[in-house]
């Protein structure tokens, strides 16, 4: 993970973001959401499984840059977030699997 950071703070620094606007959360969000709506391209237009897993490294790309703009520790968090997750009962909600909090 730390590798995976390191490369995405590179990019940060490459590019200036801190200084042009690039680490502002809201600009970041729709970097997001513009992400998510792909992978959802991805898989209602039945796209080559090559260009989904594209769009999953860009999402993980811009989520690791939230933790770079933000300063906080996305490992730390992921593994506190885990912990709670792994503690919840699960539950079938319209035919599929929810894990959510009750």
């Amino acid at each position: 993970m730390k590798e995976l950071i390191e490369a995405v703070r590179e990019f940060h620094r490459k590019h200036d973001l801190k200084a042009r606007g690039g680490e502002e959360m809201l600009h970041r969000m729709n970097l997001i959401m513009e992400e998510v709506g792909e992978i959802s391209q991805c898989l209602t237009k039945g796209k080559p499984r090559r260009e989904l897993i594209e769009e999953h490294a860009d999402l993980l790309i811009l989520l690791i840059g939230n933790a770079i703009a933000l300063d906080f520790d996305l490992e730390e968090a992921f593994w506190k977030k885990i912990g709670r997750i792994m503690e919840r009962d699960s539950r079938m909600v319209d035919g599929t699997v929810r894990v959510t909090e009750t």
